[in-house]
């Protein structure tokens, strides 16, 4: 049996990177750069929906805003990544539910506890073609 190693980190939202990353102050006062990991959300160059991504996130987390953090993994360049939690609610399950990234199938397996809802809510948006999947044909 593999025991699963959950990191919760206690921040603080400095700032916006793009629709699936973010600047966070932890209590020590060190700021850290986070990828919500689970999911993807088009690139900031992309101007229709990386630029609706990225809006959306600044909505759901703007400055100040106190966060826990379910680190899970990290990624490039040694960064974190994990679950992010405000007001009790996934942000990256929100993100999902409101057609502004998809599922991330190779990282998952990191939010066990979320998977079916991430899974549903890519569903229902793919079926009402809706936000990301306006223009797909599935």
């Amino acid at each position: 049996m593999e025991l699963l190693k959950i990191v919760l980190v206690l921040g603080t939202v400095v700032g916006v990177v793009d629709g699936n990353t973010i600047l966070v102050k932890d209590n020590a006062g060190q700021t850290t750069t986070v990828k919500l990991t689970c999911i993807n959300a088009p690139e900031a160059t992309d101007k229709r929906y990386g630029l609706a991504a990225t809006q959306r996130l600044k909505q759901l987390l703007p400055p100040q805003t106190p966060v826990v953090i379910r680190s899970t993994e990290q990624v490039k360049n040694g960064r974190p990544a994990g679950e992010v939690f405000a007001d009790n609610r996934s942000v990256n399950l929100l993100l999902v539910e409101s057609d502004n990234a998809v599922v991330d199938q190779e990282s998952l397996q990191n939010c066990s506890e979320s998977k079916t809802q991430f899974l549903i809510a890519e569903a229902n948006a793919k079926n009402k073609h809706l936000g990301l999947w306006q223009h797909s044909k599935l």
